[in-house]
């Protein structure tokens, strides 16, 4: 569901989607070549905690955009006149293959780690799994908003719904999180199903490493809502102004998320454990502020700035994103690590850092070499 589909020397419209796609992976690489690789001396330092924080950006960025990307084939697919039904049914299909892959990848690496990793491994909610499940929510609840206010699917009201219903998913996913993580925690479910709602897993607790729908699917609604507006008519013929302002309102969202958090960061009725980092409704604010500035900034980069000028790398490998996802776990924290795990100076985890970095890149290069050539042979 990529915007673009080749990295030219004139970026299209949608070129800055790929762009921050790309930074996101850029994030993803270091934070887990510096978790995996790093001594236990070396991660006392400044540099682990700087990669940690950069940590932050990666999964909300992708989940975002994931959002974001089924808003604009959502768009397409009205525009080609097809009905509520058929949108919502090829949606929640694309969902249903995202999922698909994330349990594929879990039983790739249970494979690869034959021996010594647990069965409970292949059901673990990691980063794919929950942006399938997220495009089966979206694709849900837009066919329900749909068939409950009954309006035509491209009118600009209709559109608005849409947003409307993306931003206050996002935001009820993010008030009910710090809920369902402690008291009203769905005990009641396998753990395998209550995984997917607080990301208990199999140690009876929800664990911070996993990616349960709270609060994550929430910043793919937040996505949803923020295409619908930029996508639309309305939002193509005003583009500067919408996506700048996206950043204006992003600072905002920082500071009052910020300020909010200073004065309310006891516990409350709707947030009985408070847990900044994790839960708390402010953090999820400033994600989302902080996301709506790479927006904006990824936009400015692409259509005013230097990513008009030749070749791209954060777009190219925004273009592969889950391929280099995919790929480069295996090399980073799986049995075939370039770099020894655990063991190594910051000097040498920059190094294969670097070297991670410019493999996928090739990786992702020979990836859509590979699909421009299909295509041209499929045209003869």
């Amino acid at each position: 569901m990529t915007p673009t589909t080749l990295n030219s020397a004139k970026p299209s419209r949608l070129a800055y989607i790929d762009w921050m796609r790309g930074l996101a992976c850029v994030f993803m690489f270091q934070t887990h070549c510096y978790d995996s690789w790093l001594s236990p001396g070396a991660r006392q330092g400044r540099l682990i905690y700087w990669s940690q924080l950069g940590g932050t950006v990666p999964a909300p960025t992708f989940l975002f955009l994931a959002g974001f990307s089924f808003a604009f084939v959502t768009l397409r697919l009205r525009k080609k006149g097809l009905d509520a039904n058929r949108i919502a049914g090829q949606t929640i299909l694309r969902g249903a293959e995202v999922l698909g892959f994330g349990f594929l990848f879990r039983l790739q690496e249970y494979l690869v780690a034959w021996g010594w990793a647990p069965w409970t491994d292949l059901l673990r909610v990691d980063v794919l799994n929950i942006i399938g499940v997220s495009m089966i929510l979206m694709g849900a609840l837009i066919r329900v908003s749909a068939f409950v206010w009954r309006q035509e699917s491209e009118s600009a009201r209709a559109i608005s719904r849409d947003a409307g219903v993306g931003a206050t998913a996002a935001l009820v996913i993010a008030v009910l999180t710090p809920l369902l993580y402690t008291t009203w925690r769905p005990r009641w479910l396998p753990w395998p199903l209550e995984s997917y709602v607080n990301g208990v897993h199999t140690f009876n607790t929800p664990q911070a490493w996993l990616f349960p729908i709270f609060p994550w699917a929430g910043f793919a609604f937040l996505g949803l809502a923020a295409g619908f507006i930029i996508l639309s008519d309305w939002g193509r013929n005003r583009e500067d102004q919408v996506l700048i302002g996206a950043g204006v309102v992003g600072v905002a969202l920082i500071v009052v998320a910020d300020a909010f958090e200073s004065k309310f960061r006891l516990p409350t009725a709707l947030d009985p454990v408070h847990d900044f980092w994790h839960t708390s409704l402010a953090f999820f604010l400033i994600r989302a502020g902080m996301l709506l500035v790479i927006l904006s900034m990824s936009y400015v980069w692409c259509a005013k700035g230097f990513g008009r000028r030749g070749f791209s790398p954060l777009i190219q490998l925004g273009q592969t994103s889950l391929l280099v996802y995919w790929v480069h776990i295996e090399f980073v924290y799986g049995k075939y690590s370039i770099i020894p795990k655990r063991a190594s100076s910051a000097g040498i985890a920059t190094f294969g850092l670097l070297v991670i970095f410019l493999a996928m890149l090739l990786l992702s290069m020979a990836r859509t070499g590979w699909k421009a050539r299909s295509a041209r042979l499929a045209q003869v």
